[in-house]
């Protein structure tokens, strides 16, 4: 047996013999001593010894192995553990014979298994002279010692990534995160183009080149990686010229970069639209955050973009205390506070939008300019949340239904439709199961569900979300079919989604209840209008198409009409 024994790389194989099978074997549960065949090739697994864990390398991936190779008689043409050196190979790209690409990416780190492999995963019909015969079925005892991960970042081969070291935990920085790595990029022939010890940057802006930021986002805190990156990804056909102590890129280049997630702040999007961020500074504990209602415990220094201060609490006295949800502070601090845990410290930027809006405000210690972004640096010292509708007994949900539909008709009366709108359906959810209800407290729980969806459906006629204002009124018709108020203002829905019949039918079984009532007369009156409105629409519409085919019919019999037969004067 020859020491210097190679499996054949993708150059040596037949054509048909290159690459992955279409039909990616499915790994079967195998007890050790069990074998089993592998997909509709053909292939087997003996399983010798269990694995690690439950990770198997993927295509692509550097993988170390042991092996012995035999004959199906015994005949040993080739072993690593002979030469005391494991074999490293690319997993899936062609380098080794096909029964390996397909077996060895269904084994765990540390497993032993026997893989049977007919010709036609191994060497076919011409075999491996002078060792391996024509049509040989061979036998090979592999054991999986380690892999290296090399992941295509962008499906296109433009980024290949090889973990260098592993990383904590499981999350990944994000585009609004602000990341600090470590990072060396040299060309292919070892110039070194630029390194760093340490910089900042947010991963949407990225930095130095497009690799870095698709990069990061796929790494974990304390992770190392080899990046291979096309030019596509580092500066193009073009290259670039030196800037700085930087050197020279050449066009096409090819960089190979180390990089280091070191660490990261993350920042989110508190309103979704990019006017409230939050940076978290320093971690919270556990997973417990405020929700509506929550009296929080804070200290908070409110900045001036050009780092005035304007307001500071809690920090020379007793931690600032405010509730949630209550307007005691301005919206986009309530907002974001809802979101930090204990113990979290976090930068929160602040639009005018959710701030002091268009018009200057003086507060504590110095006056915001109207239109100014504000920063606030905020600790959560600690937070006393308001009981869930789960936690509390049935009386407890009663009283906390009343008073949150009280906030919502301070709230309407005020003019603040959307939030006295949440404060009504809050109240509804409170009392939205009765089952464990006493008959009395279903009693009660009827009429506050009655009163807060006609409140809810008021408030959204005047946010101009009649659909919504409808089915609150139908829910309320289902407790009380008799109730004028929800025909009533379901009518309105109505006449405004064009519904001109069903407002009608609404009002009428109105009037029928309430044959008195002002209001309803009133809308009466409207709907006709509407009704008279629509007709004569209608009516200037119709007449506009039946003139436009009677001028389409007469223009096609005036092209029928026969033309006189002309008389030649010569006959």
């Amino acid at each position: 047996m020859e020491d210097d024994f190679e499996f054949p790389t993708a150059s040596n194989m037949e054509e048909d013999e290159m690459g992955i099978p279409e039909d990616d074997p499915v790994s079967p549960i195998l007890k050790v001593g069990e074998e089993k065949e592998m997909g509709k090739n053909g292939l087997k697994k003996k399983l010798v010894k269990e694995g690690q864990g439950w990770e198997t390398p993927a295509n692509g991936d550097e993988v170390e192995v042991h092996y012995t190779g035999t004959l199906l008689d015994g005949t040993k043409f080739d072993s690593s553990r002979d030469r005391g050196t494991p074999f490293k190979f690319k997993l899936g790209l062609g380098q080794v014979i096909k029964g390996w690409d397909e077996g060895i990416k269904t084994m765990k780190k540390g497993e032993n298994a026997v893989f049977t492999i007919p010709p036609e995963l191994a060497y076919g019909e011409s075999g491996s002279p002078p060792t391996i015969p024509p049509n040989a079925t061979l036998q090979f005892d592999v054991e999986l010692l380690s892999w290296t991960s090399v992941k295509d970042i962008c499906k296109d081969g433009g980024i290949l990534k090889k973990i260098l070291v592993e990383g904590e935990k499981w999350e990944n920085p994000k585009n609004l995160d602000e990341v600090f790595v470590k990072f060396e990029a040299c060309l292919e022939d070892g110039t070194l183009i630029l390194k760093s010890d340490g910089v900042e940057f947010t991963v949407g802006d990225g930095y130095f080149c497009p690799a870095l930021a698709k990069a990061v986002k796929t790494m974990k805190k304390g992770e190392k990686v080899l990046l291979t990156v096309k030019p596509q990804y580092a500066f193009g056909e073009d290259g670039r010229l030196a800037v700085g102590s930087e050197c020279a890129v050449p066009p096409n280049a090819t960089f190979h970069i180390t990089l280091e997630l070191v660490s990261w702040k993350s920042v989110s999007d508190v309103t979704k639209d990019k006017k409230v961020l939050k940076k978290i500074l320093t971690e919270g504990d556990g997973y417990d955050r405020p929700n509506d209602g929550t009296v929080v415990q804070v200290k908070l220094i409110g900045k001036l973009p050009d780092g005035k201060i304007f307001e500071k609490k809690g920090h020379d006295e007793e931690t600032f205390e405010f509730k949630i949800d209550e307007e005691q502070v301005i919206d986009g601090l309530d907002k974001a506070v809802k979101t930090m845990k204990k113990g979290e410290h976090a930068l929160i930027i602040i639009q005018p939008e959710y701030a002091f809006g268009s018009s200057e405000s003086r507060q504590e210690l110095a006056v915001v300019p109207a239109n100014s972004s504000v920063y606030y640096e905020v600790e959560m010292v600690s937070f006393v949340k308001e009981k869930e509708s789960w936690e509390m007994n049935t009386q407890e949900k009663i009283e906390a239904a009343g008073k949150k539909k009280g906030g919502g008709n301070a709230l309407f009366k005020a003019c603040r439709y959307e939030r006295a709108s949440k404060r009504y359906e809050k109240a509804a959810k409170f009392i939205e199961y009765d089952s464990s209800f006493n008959d009395e407290e279903k009693q009660q729980a009827k009429l506050l569900k009655v009163t807060c969806n006609l409140n809810n459906a008021a408030c959204k006629l005047k946010l101009k979300d009649y659909k919504q204002a409808e089915n609150l009124c139908t829910t309320v018709l289902e407790l009380d079919d008799r109730n004028v108020k929800a025909l009533y203002r379901r009518a309105q829905a109505y006449i405004q989604l064009v519904d001109l019949d069903l407002a009608e039918a609404d009002i009428k079984r109105a009037l029928e209840i309430d044959p008195d009532n002002r209001d309803v007369k009133l809308e009466y009156r409207v709907l006709k209008e509407k009704i008279r409105e629509y007709n004569k629409r209608d009516a200037q519409f119709y007449g506009n198409i039946f003139a436009k085919m009677n001028k389409l019919e007469q223009s096609k019999a005036a092209k029928q009409e026969p033309s006189p037969m002309a008389i030649d004067g010569k006959a």
